[in-house]
């Protein structure tokens, strides 16, 4: 099969556009070109000459030979704004912008079907791993049960440093925005709101089933305390961000991005820093597991590099899933066993929410209780904002 040539008409040149436009130079066999890059701020200096910029978004959406828009920007409904009118346009699309992607997936996949062109996100959810082609393609006439996994590089990172340094969460956020790791408002990626979006799509190409933000719980990193670590460390586990779906037995989706503690028997358990790494469960293969760095300039531009590729082959997502799934259901009537920290005059009202209890732990002003409680109880009691409290997930009871 041979590949067809690709002009590139590029939007936004931060750090994971120039780590595009590197990765570009050093493969020559691609035959993809960057003909044009879209900025915002003409008075910022940039890596290479002022030639390769203009500053008007037409500019490259009416230039006949760009054939491929790739979208590298943060701000969603710009990003959303690029992507429509580029699929309107009869041009391919490459964009690692989850948050946009997650809100308007539905949209977008109309335009794909409306105007025969081809929507390719693989840097929207795991960086460097191609998780999303993967499920795609390989799973899918394979019985998938569920996928879980580290989907977000930052916290994984902070959550690394506190058990390698033995520093406080507060120490780890500030040195992994010391080093471009966290944004200086981080509560997209600490309150797992990059996660949930990244599951969202996820979701899709695993069960076929599309979701809205607003159904998937979310709780982040932000809250814990060092309570939890002192737990965590007695007993040789380790705290990490994880996001999951699965289907229940009656054959529903269930969802959720929730702190999990890991044993060392479990994958999730080495995977340290920024790698991100993923565990599918299905019928019949059992267990299989991806990693790679879920952070940084050249493994996010390598994703983008490897959607340009499938593209000079008219690769596009088929999402055989949706179209086969007719009846399925999203769910939040599911049990967990969980670890709950919170204050000592909250205690009695808090352990009224438990179905069962496992243990129970108070000193002069704060303690914890583990045990099994409904994910509905659990949203109830997070929700409370005169609580202070922190969960985190020891397993699903269902």
């Amino acid at each position: 099969m041979s590949r067809k040539k690709l002009n590139i008409g590029l939007f936004g040149f931060g750090c994971v556009g120039f780590g595009l436009y590197e990765v570009l130079q050093k493969t020559p066999g691609l035959k993809a070109n960057i003909k044009n890059i879209c900025v915002k701020d003409k008075n910022k200096a940039r890596e290479i000459s002022s030639d390769h910029f203009t500053f008007d978004k037409n500019d490259i959406f009416n230039d006949p030979e760009i054939n491929v828009i790739v979208e590298l920007i943060d701000d969603a409904d710009a990003a959303f704004e690029i992507v429509s009118t580029a699929l309107k346009s009869g041009k391919a699309v490459v964009s690692a912008n989850k948050k946009m992607i997650a809100e308007h997936f539905t949209e977008l996949l109309e335009l794909q079907r409306k105007y025969n062109v081809p929507l390719l996100y693989e840097a929207a959810c795991c960086a460097s791993m191609p998780i999303i082609r993967n499920l795609e393609e390989y799973y899918d006439n394979d019985l998938l049960e569920s996928i879980e996994g580290i989907v977000n590089g930052s916290t994984n990172y902070i959550l690394t440093k506190t058990f390698k340094d033995n520093i406080s969460y507060d120490e780890a956020l500030a040195e992994a925005q010391q080093k471009g790791f966290a944004e200086s408002n981080p509560i997209l990626d600490t309150g797992g709101f990059d996660a949930k979006y990244k599951l969202l799509i996820l979701l899709a190409h695993s069960f076929g089933f599309i979701a809205q933000p607003d159904e998937l719980f979310n709780i982040g990193i932000n809250n814990i305390g060092d309570l939890e670590l002192k737990y965590a460390r007695e007993k040789g586990l380790k705290i990490k961000l994880v996001a999951q779906a699965f289907k229940t037995k009656e054959g529903a989706i269930s969802a959720f991005v929730l702190p999990k503690f890991v044993d060392a028997e479990n994958r999730l358990f080495h995977v340290d820093d920024v790698f991100n790494g993923v565990i599918t469960k299905t019928s019949f293969a059992d267990t299989q597991f991806f990693v790679g760095k879920g952070a940084g300039a050249h493994p996010t531009a390598s994703a983008v590099l490897s959607d340009i590729s499938a593209l000079s082959y008219d690769y596009q997502y088929e999402y055989k899933k949706i179209q086969q799934q007719e009846d399925l259901v999203f769910t939040n009537d599911i049990n967990l066993k969980v670890f709950l920290r919170h204050q000592n005059e909250d205690a009695v009202t808090l352990k009224k929410y438990f179905q069962d209890i496992d243990e129970s732990y108070n000193n002069n002003e704060i303690g914890y209780t583990t045990g099994t409680i409904s994910l509905q109880h659990l949203k109830e009691i997070y929700a409370n904002e005169n609580l202070k409290k922190s969960f985190i997930l020891l397993e699903v009871a269902n």
